[in-house]
């Protein structure tokens, strides 16, 4: 006898969608940043994921704030400015059988955590790294950050004559394995990505732009509505579907082949001819960021991924068993091992 499949309007735990809220936003309305939290809401639900399974992390700002607006039953850590990777790595370490999700902004990521984000990368600790990015530091009242496009007027700041951070771009040369930008107005384009990012056994870097609707909305903004709604160039376009028993196909170059998924709904595939963009050659995607830049052009998609890269768990050769659950027996060295060490050292 099989189960039953569950009612539409509820994931495969049984629970309705409303399970997976937080807090009301205490953020401006029509801020990207709550379109986001949405997206996470509704990824972790179609995914089946418990709560429990969850860890929120932040640091400081606007964006730093949005975990309390997701996933009301799971723990979060709001840390100090630029400091939620340490944390992270800590939490993640110590227990890596949870799902982890970062929400960081521009300024949090891209200049007081600057460092932190690039070693964080380096170690290829597993988990989902969202960057809510606009442009400003809204939570003080809109000064230019670290993305803000060269060339950019604010009215209380004046015209930015820095060139921008782009960290994408930052991201693949820090060797991080799954690097994609997407936009805040763009809701499917969002929760693809973001269930794909949830699957990746390192960490999945999003950088998301999300547009401030109170100091950084002009039309001429890389970072605005109308920027992104306009100006989108996607390099690519995938659905993610959860693993199961593989579906092969045999497709040739340009050709347009319909292909049925397990849960029976079809999918339409358009296998690109040579010399479009490959999200597996990090020097094509370096380019493609590098060129974009250049133009002051708005790139979505899946830009670079490389799955062959192992986790920090992996390269510490972690137990299976969490740290957290381990006895100190386990974990700490014995009395006699300990005095046999300092008697070598006399």
């Amino acid at each position: 006898m099989t189960a039953a499949a569950p009612a539409k309007n509820l994931n495969s735990l049984g629970l309705p969608k409303a399970e997976y809220k937080g807090l009301p936003s205490t953020l401006c309305a029509g801020c990207g940043h709550n379109s986001i939290s949405d997206k996470i809401i509704d990824a972790v639900w179609e995914l089946g994921l418990r709560q429990e399974q969850v860890i929120k992390l932040s640091g400081i700002g606007c964006s730093s704030k949005s975990p309390a607006y997701f996933l009301g039953r799971s723990f979060g850590i709001n840390t100090l400015h630029g400091r939620m990777p340490s944390v992270a790595t800590g939490a993640l370490t110590v227990n890596r059988t949870l799902y982890g999700i970062g929400v960081s902004g521009d300024g949090d990521t891209g200049s007081i955590g600057l460092g932190q984000f690039k070693h964080m990368l380096r170690r290829n600790v597993r988990m989902v790294y969202i960057i809510e990015n606009n442009g400003v530091y809204g939570l003080t009242k809109g000064q230019f950050s670290a993305t803000a496009d060269i060339g950019q007027e604010l009215k209380h700041a004046g015209r930015n004559e820095l060139p921008p951070i782009d960290l994408c771009l930052e991201a693949i040369t820090a060797e991080c394995g799954f690097v994609a930008r997407s936009f805040a107005g763009d809701p499917k384009h969002v929760i693809s990505l973001i269930k794909a990012a949830l699957n990746y056994r390192g960490t999945a870097v999003l950088d998301i732009i999300s547009p401030c609707v109170t100091f950084n909305d002009r039309d001429d903004s890389t970072k605005s509505y109308y920027w992104g709604k306009t100006h989108d160039e996607r390099i690519n376009d995938f659905s993610f579907v959860m693993p199961q028993e593989e579906i092969v196909i045999d497709q040739v170059e340009g050709e347009t082949l319909e292909v049925e998924l397990h849960d029976g709904s079809r999918i339409v595939l358009r296998k690109l001819a040579e010399g479009q963009h490959d999200p597996t050659d990090k020097y094509a995607a370096m380019r493609l960021l590098q060129e974009a830049r250049d133009k002051q052009q708005f790139i979505t998609g899946l830009i670079y991924i490389n799955t062959e890269r192992p986790s920090l768990a992996e390269l510490a050769n972690l137990v299976d068993t969490p740290l957290a659950f381990l006895p100190q027996s386990q974990l700490r060295p014995s009395r006699e091992s300990l005095e046999k060490l300092m008697e070598a050292m006399k």
